[in-house]
């Protein structure tokens, strides 16, 4: 859920308008709700498994905000590297603020994930 409201409020104030000014021909005239969805609870569930870990007592916060920013980069680089390789008019400033986004929010939502559980269930992992 953090995640989700966090990549709303990206794609309404940052990328909705990058994309306008920089692929607009290449953009549907509404989103694809079930892709959506399924984007969402694949990703969250990627991100919970390379990144949040919530089982792994002996993992640090630092180990899974580090896991979740590798998963946030390799996974939006592939989209954005693949559009950027085959989409006509694909930018390289979309490609790039989409990795870039990809690292910073699987990061900020690991850290607060993690920090929250570890103060919930009171784990005594290594900070």
């Amino acid at each position: 859920m953090i995640f989700a409201v966090l990549d709303v409020a990206w794609i309404l104030l940052v990328a909705n308008p990058l994309y306008q000014g920089q692929i607009g021909g290449l953009l549907a005239p509404k989103a694809n709700l079930l892709g959506a969805v399924l984007f969402y609870v694949i990703f969250v569930a990627g991100m919970v498994h390379y990144g949040v870990r919530p089982n792994a007592q002996d993992v640090s916060v630092r180990q899974r905000v580090t896991g979740a920013a590798l998963f946030g980069f390799f996974t939006y680089a592939t989209w954005a590297l693949t559009g950027f390789a085959v989409l006509k008019d694909f930018t390289a400033l979309v490609a790039v603020t989409d990795i870039l986004w990809g690292a910073a929010a699987c990061s900020l939502v690991t850290w607060i994930t993690a920090t929250v559980l570890r103060r919930r269930i009171g784990e005594t992992q290594p900070a």
